[in-house]
């Protein structure tokens, strides 16, 4: 007899890291099913910063990336390894599986995906709006509960509010009961609008000194979450307060300000699971509150006007880096 686990797809593939046009279309073998994991028909997956990084240079992980790049994804479970009772056939389901540490990813017709790192996806959405959602709704989740362990009436700031991480991480404070204050370019004010902030910030027209004389008494905010980092992560340090606390996604250089001001400083690396092979049930678990979440109303996706298939990843890509995306670009298969 001969499953699906044996006919074969199609696939973009990366061989050598470089622009996006080291995408190639390749047909390769599909995945065969194995104990703990279920085969899914991918429907669409999602560009972030990490695959254009991936692609392009030298990272911690780069001497074991797979040819198939792209960890988020949505699709419909078509193989289920005999081990696994939490899906049946049919299912369809979100997470953000693969594309890196020797484990493919979502650029292809079909993904292998570990069990525990997936959750059936939300009821009110599309599946290429559910793709937009694994990897920055898990980070999101992470900094604000796990490392800030927000709470209700806390002042929080948050940097990039248009961006993948940012605008859910928005919306998920929120619903914490925090208070909110996000900063944005002029560019992405309108979009940012939309996640009801209590306070938004133009930082072309506002420094730190102004939005913290402005919205946080002149002391600063409670605690920050710099989901851009570099340069900006020195605006974080200024404008929380003393014995406040910092969490970014990023490296960051020059912390000596975590010292002057005896600040709680926190990284969030959302891969780990993923990368070293544990706790991935946590990613799941997290994956299932976040579509009650976006079910309920208190969570949507901000999506980019673009619209790719898989097969023009590189377009894609390219869209990303061109800095002239709002929210997350998604492409369906």
């Amino acid at each position: 007899m001969t499953t699906l686990s044996q006919m074969g797809m199609k696939a973009m593939v990366v061989k050598e890291k470089g622009q996006s046009d080291v995408f190639k279309l390749e047909q390769k073998s599909k995945p065969s099913i194995k104990p703990g994991h279920v085969l899914v028909q991918v429907a669409a997956s999602s560009v972030n910063p990490l695959d254009t990084m991936l692609r392009s240079s030298d990272t911690p992980w780069s001497e074991n990336l797979p040819d198939i790049l792209h960890g988020d994804v949505a699709g419909t479970v078509v193989e289920i390894a005999d081990d696994v009772n939490r899906f049946k056939l049919g299912d369809e389901i979100y997470g953000c599986a693969g594309g890196i540490a020797g484990i493919d990813g979502a650029l292809a017709e079909f993904m292998l995906v570990d069990a525990d790192l997936i959750a059936l996806k939300p009821k009110t959405l599309s599946m290429r709006e559910s793709a937009a959602l694994p990897l920055v709704s898990i980070t999101a989740w992470e900094a604000l509960r796990e490392k800030l362990n927000i709470q209700p009436r806390e002042h929080i700031l948050i940097h990039g509010a248009a961006g993948g991480v940012g605008h859910i991480a928005i919306q998920l404070a929120k619903f914490f009961g925090a208070k909110v204050s996000a900063t944005s370019t002029p560019r992405n004010m309108e979009a940012a609008a939309q996640f009801n902030q209590d306070n938004l910030i133009n930082v072309k027209k506002e420094s730190v000194a102004d939005y913290v004389a402005n919205y946080a008494n002149g002391k600063g905010f409670d605690a920050v979450f710099d989901t851009i980092a570099g340069e900006n992560i020195q605006r974080s340090f200024d404008a929380v307060k003393i014995n406040g606390s910092v969490v970014t996604t990023l490296p960051v250089e020059n912390v000596l300000s975590v010292a002057l001001k005896s600040l709680s400083f926190h990284s969030v690396l959302m891969l780990i699971p993923l990368v070293e092979g544990i706790n991935r049930k946590k990613h799941g678990e997290i994956l299932e509150k976040i579509a009650t979440l976006v079910d309920s109303g208190a969570i949507k996706p901000l999506i980019d006007e673009s619209d790719y298939s898989i097969w023009q990843v590189a377009k894609a890509h390219d869209r990303l880096s061109s800095g002239h995306a709002t929210g997350k670009v998604v492409m369906r298969v």
